[in-house]
């Protein structure tokens, strides 16, 4: 078939026309799209897909679906613990310097048992580097812990130096545990179970001997010592003649009243008398014979008459012959009997 371009402008009347018209729309387009390109920002043109590169480049390969797979790993993954509490002006006072107190976790529960900021006291370092150990070792809060360490340095160190020795242990019946006050079940929380309290006992000296607190053998001025060292450092001092609970040991906490209310009960008894003996005394040598020393008691005149007069009747009692007669006194007692 041939054409021309005559008989394509008769065929087509606006050919011309047409093919001018087509080109300036193509330019015009361009024009906008270049125009577009250059106006978009950076991070816009790094999302979008240029409409030539799809054209005439190489497929792309998709990328991986990693944004969608998170959360799920996200939510299959435990949650992370919880950060710890930076430490309390307590726990960065109570260095090894002075106390081997390492941290321990809080505790919480059962019911209002358990305490915060708690630490497992272990010794106390003296001034001069010994140590006292604390047997066995003591969990308690750190506020209690730091005047317990306060209390065997400043108070008990010196007092072991005047007796002509040092403090080796303190000897601990019972710190932290969950009960009732006096181990009485469904009374009130007692502060043992709030991890601030202590029961002690006595003091171990490095020459063998012992401060026991409760102990009357021991001198009455050294107890009274103890007593008010106690006393002044801790909110409650419980000891022998308290409550009846607290004769062999004494219980100190730092339990917080209205006012800043303190309890301090323990009466320092005097020691206990010297018991008779149950057996009389010996005879001296120098003493007289027990049958001397009865006829001297009877030779003397008036105050010794009537003990005389018994004695003479033993005598004549005595003197009667023994024979085997009938006594009739003791018959005719019996004949009047039976009448």
């Amino acid at each position: 078939m041939n054409s021309s371009v005559q008989k394509a402008s008769r065929k087509w009347p606006y050919g011309g026309f047409g093919s001018a018209a087509a080109a300036i729309m193509v330019t015009a387009v361009t024009t906008l799209i270049l125009l577009c390109v250059q106006t978009e920002p950076a991070a816009a043109r790094r999302h979008t897909h240029n409409l030539w590169d799809d054209l005439f480049s190489e497929p792309r390969p998709r990328p991986r679906r990693a944004a969608a797979d998170k959360p799920a790993e996200q939510a299959s993954s435990p949650p992370a613990p919880p950060a710890p509490p930076p430490p309390s002006a307590c726990r960065l006072a109570l260095t090894d310097a002075i106390a081997i107190a390492p941290s321990i976790p809080d505790i919480k529960g059962p019911g209002e048992c358990g305490g915060e900021d708690l630490v497992r006291l272990e010794a106390v370092v003296l001034p001069d580097k010994r140590r006292v150990s604390v047997k066995p070792a003591a969990i308690m809060r750190c506020a209690m812990a730091s005047q317990i360490v306060d209390w065997i340095r400043i108070d008990m160190a010196p007092l072991a130096t005047s007796l002509g020795s040092v403090v080796s242990d303190l000897n601990n019946l019972d710190s932290f545990e969950c009960r009732g006050r006096n181990g009485i079940a469904g009374a009130k929380m007692s502060e043992h179970g709030r991890a601030n309290a202590l029961d002690v006992h006595d003091l171990k000296l490095a020459n063998g001997q012992s401060i026991t607190f409760t102990d009357r053998t021991v001198p009455r001025d050294v107890r009274e010592t103890v007593l008010h060292s106690m006393c002044a450092r801790f909110t409650t001092v419980l000891g022998p003649g308290s409550d009846g609970y607290h004769e062999d040991h004494i219980h100190l906490d730092l339990m917080e009243r209205h006012n800043n209310y303190k309890i301090c009960q323990w009466n320092v008894w005097d020691p206990l008398p010297q018991i008779a003996p149950l057996l009389p005394a010996e005879r001296p040598e120098e003493a007289p014979p027990r049958e001397l020393a009865a006829k001297s008691e009877a030779v003397k005149p008036d105050a010794a008459k009537p003990d005389a007069a018994k004695a003479d009747a033993a005598k004549s009692d005595a003197s009667e012959p023994a024979t085997g007669a009938t006594k009739p006194p003791t018959k005719k007692r019996r004949e009047n009997r039976r009448f």
